[in-house]
């Protein structure tokens, strides 16, 4: 460019002749008047394609084709070597490479725009009391072991206000139980509920030609409370995004590390309780508290009905000869079942009954569900806190030890604590945590009866009582 600056200077400014300026500057005569004479204007860049694909009717009959196969399921769509073979039987005489590269072009939107869909997102206005819903996973520690937690948020986005009930499962009755306690919590109903489709409030998703099916508890349900049901369409998790980002928002800011909690009605209660604080945040884009903008959201909301409504399920079943019913995929006995033809199971989202034709109550109890846990890697855990025995008192699995064996193995002699961390790991070849917790006594007496450098000598049943018992049974 600064060649070209020079040239024009030469001309414009000393008046040379092209002659002057190809010798002054060595250039060839043809490049000093281009330069010279010519004005240089930025014009814009315009792709002309070229080739058979776009100048004959190749391209054409290729895209009519890929439009038809984008109404059809994938593995009935052609590929592209199917749509290669089949140019040819009309007499194509490009190559294989011509064709992939076209159909790429077009799947990118650079063919023929004007007939292909926008792929961009549509920026959603959420007017106040509309509703996004949607479960998430998480942990928590139960009597000493992992429990998995299904929480069902559900979000406004008009104030960003947040509720999350934790469940044990995704069913229907856990889904209507966790949006009743919601709407309690809320104190209203959101006119719209926007969800995805969850299995257990739809029967049947969206599909060509088809609208979405729901099921019959679920649509009595939104009929009482008197919300309407916003469905999305399949694999568009986008178009409820605010819960989506909500569900993330509640794991790793509440439920991180995995909290101990002694039931799912007390970790309701202190999620809600965390929640109603978090409201007194900054809306990230309003810049007015999310509190005030709920306050203000509740105006919109329709009241909770006078009537409580119940969530259950009723179905009939049979038991096999060994007197078991299945409940949950899981075969459990009740007395007394085989001496009917079917009995009457009641489903609650944390407990059963199954009542006999005549109406008597055989049996009742939590689900399944209710008992499943994993236990905590204790091994893996105090073979790393040997390497570093510092960090038992802070070490994030520190809330889950029972209080006692915590105390026995903080003790300030690392030394000693690296001791009593091995004995700790050497009982858990015979038992797991809760065990020893329970037979602590009788553990630790015989391991001090085996030890020959044990450095002090401690009656912990009278170290145990001079102790808080906290309501789940610790020593605090």
């Amino acid at each position: 460019m600064s060649e070209v600056n020079c040239i024009k200077l030469l001309r414009n400014q000393k008046s040379n002749s092209i002659n002057s300026i190809a010798k002054t500057l060595g250039i060839n005569w043809r490049t000093a008047k281009k330069y010279a004479d010519h004005d240089d204007i930025p014009q814009e860049t315009s792709v002309r394609r070229r080739g058979m694909m776009y100048e004959e009717k190749w391209g054409d009959i290729v895209s009519d084709w890929l439009i038809e196969d984008q109404k059809l399921h994938r593995k009935n769509r052609r590929t592209n070597k199917t749509i290669y073979e089949q140019l040819q039987v009309l007499g194509f005489t490009g190559s294989y490479r011509t064709v992939c590269l076209y159909i790429q072009d077009w799947k990118e939107g650079k063919i023929k725009e004007e007939s292909t869909k926008d792929r961009g997102y549509e920026r959603l206005q959420h007017p106040p009391g509309e509703a996004q819903v949607d479960f998430g996973t998480m942990e928590a520690v139960k009597d000493g072991k992992y429990i998995d937690i299904h929480g069902l948020s559900l979000s406004l986005p008009y104030s960003n206000a947040a509720f999350c009930v934790p469940l044990p499962g995704e069913n229907q009755e856990c889904f209507l139980y966790g949006l009743k306690t919601i709407f309690q919590q809320l104190g209203g109903v959101p006119k719209t509920i926007r969800i995805d489709n969850l299995k257990a409030a739809v029967i049947r998703p969206r599909g060509r030609n088809e609208e979405v099916q729901f099921t019959d508890d679920f649509l009595r349900f939104a009929n009482y409370y008197g919300f309407e049901i916003q469905d999305c369409n399949p694999y568009s998790g986008h178009e409820k995004g605010h819960v989506e980002n909500k569900v993330g928002y509640i794991r790793y800011n509440f439920a991180t590390p995995s909290p101990v909690i002694e039931s799912f009605e007390q970790l309701t209660k202190e999620l809600n309780e965390r929640l109603v604080e978090d409201r007194q945040r900054i809306h990230y884009e309003i810049q007015i508290r999310i509190e005030e903008l709920f306050q203000e959201e509740q105006k919109y909301l329709y009241g909770l009905p006078a009537n409580d409504y119940p969530i259950f399920k009723e179905k009939w079943v049979r038991a096999n000869k060994y007197g078991e019913v299945t409940i949950d995929q899981n075969k459990v006995h009740i007395p007394k079942s085989y001496n009917f033809g079917q009995l009457r199971l009641v489903l609650y989202w944390d407990s059963f009954k199954v009542v006999s034709p005549n109406g008597e109550l055989l049996y009742q109890d939590y689900r399944p569900y209710m008992q499943s846990k994993r236990n905590i890697p204790w091994e893996s855990v105090l073979s790393s806190w040997l390497d570093k025995p510092r960090v038992v008192t802070y070490s994030r699995y520190k809330p889950y030890l029972p209080t006692r064996i915590f105390e026995y193995i903080r003790i300030e002699n690392l030394e000693l604590r690296k001791e009593r961390i091995r004995w700790l790991i050497h009982c858990l070849a015979r038992h797991d945590m809760n065990q020893i917790n329970e037979k602590f006594y009788e553990l630790v007496e015989e391991h001090s009866t085996t030890s020959q450098n044990h450095p002090y000598e401690v009656n912990w049943s009278m170290y145990d009582q001079l102790q808080h018992i906290n309501k789940r049974g610790d020593l605090t």
